[in-house]
């Protein structure tokens, strides 16, 4: 065991045990009529009745159940032009620095990678009226 692997060395000893299984189960049958009896299982049946119980008690005890989902905050609610024009609070003193950075601010909360995947259609939504509206207004600030 010493030259093998870790998963080499796990494979080895569950096949010793199970052979030893086999071997107990075979000298425990020993004592049974020579008539074959249908309530006596083989030994490969009950080794794999036994080793489908481990897993299912495997992956019974590994299930984690997913933390219940927040309600949506209301910001992501507002979903309108003019509630999302509210928010970015764009004027006619705008440079092309502020709106980066209201562009920048308004992401950080708003982006659609960023939150839950029940919200990201809202977000989405306002980060596309938030870049229109940006967008506009650097124009304007361009052309000024």
């Amino acid at each position: 065991m010493f030259a093998m692997s870790v998963f080499q060395s796990v494979l080895e000893r569950l096949k010793t045990e199970e052979e030893e299984t086999v071997v107990t189960d075979v000298a425990t049958t020993l004592h049974v009529p020579s008539f074959a009896s249908p309530f006596i299982a083989p030994a490969n049946e009950r080794a794999s009745a036994a080793r489908s119980t481990v897993e299912r008690a495997y992956f019974d005890a590994s299930f984690i159940e997913p933390p219940p989902v927040e309600p949506m905050p209301a910001f992501l609610n507002r979903i309108s032009l003019e509630e999302v024009a509210e928010e970015l609070d764009l004027d006619e003193r705008e440079t092309l620095a502020t709106l980066a950075a209201k562009r920048r601010s308004f992401a950080a909360t708003n982006h659609p990678d960023r939150l839950p995947q029940d919200y990201r259609a809202n977000a989405t939504v306002r980060m596309k009226l938030a870049n229109m509206l940006i967008d506009e207004a650097s124009r304007i600030v361009q052309a000024a």
